[in-house]
Order: C-alpha cells, then sequence, then structure tokens
C-alpha cells in the first residue's frame, strides 16, 4: 500500500521511453512508470506527432516514486547512469528533439536537486563532453498510447529491446544491485 505523504512525481527524458520505463519499473521504491510526451505545444500528441518533431515535445516517463524509499537524487543518478546526457537531442540512432536529455522538475526542491547533480557530474569529468540535459519547469504530461506503456515487459524478444533496453538493464543492475527488485523480463 502506497503512502500518498510520501508519493512524489518527476518526469524526466533521455532518449526512447522504452528504455527509461524498462529500468524504472524494476526500481525499488517507484510506485507507478508511464511513458508519453511532456514540453511541448499541442494538446493530446500522437506518438505520429511526436516522430514528426515539429510538436516540441520529448518522450518521457512519469515516475511516482516513494521519497522514504528512493530520493529524487538517487532517481537521478540512476537516470545520468542508463543514457548519455551529451548528446543533443538523441541518444544513439533515436534523433529529433523527441528524444532529447531533459528533466521536468515538479518543484523547487527538485529543480535544485537537479542542477546540483548536473554541476557534480560535470565537476568529476564523467563524459568527455559537457551535459547537455534541459532542467525545465513542468508543465504538461499526455500518457503514449497503451501499446507503448510496458513496452519492454511486453516485446522482451523485440530486436531493439534485445541491442538496446537489454544493455541498460545489465549496466542498471550491476550498479544499483541494491535499488533493483521485481522480477526479471530478461
Amino acid at each position: 500500500m502506497s503512502d500518498h505523504t510520501n508519493s512524489k512525481i518527476t518526469t524526466l527524458g533521455g532518449g526512447c521511453f522504452w528504455c527509461l520505463e524498462a529500468i524504472f519499473d524494476d526500481t525499488q521504491g517507484v510506485e507507478k512508470v508511464i511513458s508519453g510526451y511532456s514540453g511541448g505545444k499541442v494538446v493530446n500528441p500522437t506518438y505520429e506527432d511526436v516522430c514528426r518533431g515539429t510538436t516540441g515535445h520529448a518522450e518521457v516517463v512519469q515516475i511516482k516514486f516513494n521519497q522514504r524509499l528512493i530520493s529524487f537524487r538517487e532517481i537521478l543518478q540512476i537516470f545520468f547512469t542508463i543514457h548519455d546526457p551529451t548528446q543533443l537531442n538523441r541518444q544513439g540512432n533515436d534523433i529529433g528533439t523527441q528524444y532529447r536529455s531533459v528533466i521536468f522538475y515538479h518543484s523547487k526542491e527538485q529543480k535544485a536537486e537537479a542542477k546540483k547533480i548536473i554541476n557534480e557530474l560535470e565537476e568529476d569529468a564523467i563524459w568527455p563532453d559537457p551535459i547537455v540535459t534541459e532542467v525545465t519547469a513542468f508543465t504538461d504530461f499526455f500518457p503514449a498510447e497503451e501499446y507503448h506503456q510496458d513496452y519492454f515487459k511486453r516485446n522482451p524478444d523485440q530486436p531493439y529491446c534485445q541491442l538496446i533496453i537489454v544493455p541498460k538493464i545489465i549496466k542498471f543492475r550491476e550498479k544499483y544491485a541494491n535499488k533493483w527488485y521485481k522480477t526479471s523480463h530478461l
């Protein structure tokens, strides 16, 4: 049972939402993950609209989490581990503004924490290029079509899932074994 006083929401974009959903869906303390679209100028966009790159939306996941079990900082640490925040408007072969790295903050505390962790990562020089992750105020969220929800769980053998998502899951499990808890999809 969820304790609503400890439930918080964050909205993150880091490439294809299938990748982020597959990781955060198996993260301890995460209560719900929904794939969708944020940051655009069109109400109720479709996947096809967003893929055209003209709506301004990013593919995102909206994550409801229990802050007693996982902090916003820990969510961001995982987020920065499972995607490349130095790629502008792309992740690997997924190219376009809809695949940008973005944190849509829901509070001034989330904004401060996001900027803090980005500064720390820049100081640590983990990547040879600068971090281009946007830190932007949350304005809206539109759930993606049903066939996008739980995509990896329903399509684990699909080539994109095997080539792109599985390596991210393995990396997550190796680095954050204490935060992974659900049944395996592999």
